[in-house]
């Protein structure tokens, strides 16, 4: 039988992660593995702007009206940069180029006004991706 040892137990009240926050195995998010945590968050994201821009062409173009050929274009070939970025999110310039089709589609929204509402939405979201990227890995 062993006795476990007193001094490797917490104090009562006494924060084991120490100062900053920082855990004693050097991760302070307690995740075990942080960088895939992030990169599944990213994927994720942009996964579901892929399939929300494929599902948005026809109700746009029932409800909006005008919906040209290069909107669809421009939509078509967001959502497969999309899923492609998705894949390669654990690359960092991946993360560069999701923020820049973040702006290419509120820019989409010069071609139909429910792109620039789309790209608002997903920017959003892109930056509090980016802004829990940038909290576990720092």
């Amino acid at each position: 039988m062993s006795v476990p040892d007193p001094a490797a137990r917490p104090e009562p009240g006494r924060d084991p992660a120490g100062p900053g926050g920082q855990s004693p195995t050097g991760r302070r998010s307690g995740l075990r593995n942080p960088e895939r945590a992030v990169r599944g968050l990213g994927s994720a994201v942009l996964g579901l702007e892929a399939l929300v821009l494929l599902l948005a062409i026809q109700p746009i173009r029932v409800l909006g009206g005008q919906l040209s050929g290069a909107a669809i274009g421009l939509i078509v070939g967001l959502a497969v940069l999309a899923v492609l970025l998705a894949g390669m999110m654990g690359r960092r310039w991946a993360w560069h180029l999701g923020t820049l089709l973040q702006v290419v589609l509120a820019l989409g929204g010069f071609l139909h006004l429910s792109l620039a509402a789309l790209g608002v939405i997903f920017g959003v979201v892109w930056a509090y991706a980016l802004h829990v990227r940038r909290v576990i890995l720092d």
